[in-house]
């Protein structure tokens, strides 16, 4: 069975107390959730070293939201994988939108920061997602194909069992919109296609997907009923500990 994932990306949120306080929260009431779900909070690289005790014995794991192309150096600014490594984080997120949007990330460089990140020991979870004029465009299947192929591709079947896929609606990330169930699962189904078609039936069907566009407690369980949707990248509801907490319980009824 594929593992099923509820991840909340804090962004650029929370002070140092804040994020203390939230991430003990979170890891209090994480018992509850369902045993098939695992959970995990990606803070600001500031937080990291002091959440990794606070989450310490909970079901609760650690992730980054970036991490350095190169492993040290003269790199103004960066945090390497092996900087991470040594928090006491096990994850980070790669390839999110405002990454690529704000940041110009190409697939070249997440190929080199996915790498860097599987030699760390870090597992990586891996967005890929159309913004709303190639969706209005019709061209939302063949630019998440493209992501997927130009970076996953450079990978083993045995590294893909170190990666998760976050499919964002990049039309849907901070405007209250949300794609249908519908809309999710064909693109979730088209990215396992994809996978199935290089890394064969038994990869695509072992991977992680998670859907990471405006999800929250009203339509998680919706979502998580689809056959190819595995969890959610949360990101604004991940600031409310109930609010998480209540997303990662919709598995309940799923």
């Amino acid at each position: 069975m594929r593992k099923k994932i509820v991840a909340g990306n804090w962004k650029m949120n929370t002070t140092v107390p804040e994020g203390i306080a939230l991430a003990k929260a979170v890891a209090e009431k994480a018992a509850q959730t369902p045993e098939k779900v695992d959970l995990i909070v990606a803070a600001p690289f500031t937080h990291l070293a002091l959440l990794a005790p606070v989450l310490e014995g909970s079901k609760v794991q650690l992730s980054a939201q970036n991490c350095a192309d190169h492993t040290s150096g003269a790199y103004t600014g960066e945090v390497s994988v092996d900087m991470l490594k040594s928090t006491g984080c096990t994850w980070t997120i790669l390839g999110h939108s405002e990454r690529r949007q704000y940041y110009g990330e190409t697939d070249e460089k997440l190929v080199e920061k996915t790498r860097l990140a599987l030699e760390a020991g870090l597992d990586v979870i891996l967005c890929v997602g159309e913004n709303l004029s190639e969706r209005e465009a019709g061209e939302h299947f063949h630019v998440v194909t493209d992501q997927i192929s130009s970076v996953l591709f450079h990978f083993s079947a045995e590294q893909m069992k170190h990666i998760v896929v976050a499919y964002e609606p990049v039309w849907a990330i901070g405007t209250g919109k949300t794609a249908t169930a519908q809309q999710a699962e064909e693109i979730h189904a088209c990215i396992r296609e994809v996978l199935g078609s290089h890394f064969g039936l038994q990869v695509a069907e072992d991977t992680t997907i998670l859907y990471g566009g405006s999800c929250k407690p009203s339509n998680a369980a919706e979502l998580f009923a689809q056959k190819d949707i595995d969890g959610g990248l949360i990101g604004g509801a991940s600031l409310k500990a109930d609010d998480f907490i209540a997303i990662a319980m919709a598995w309940q009824s799923v």
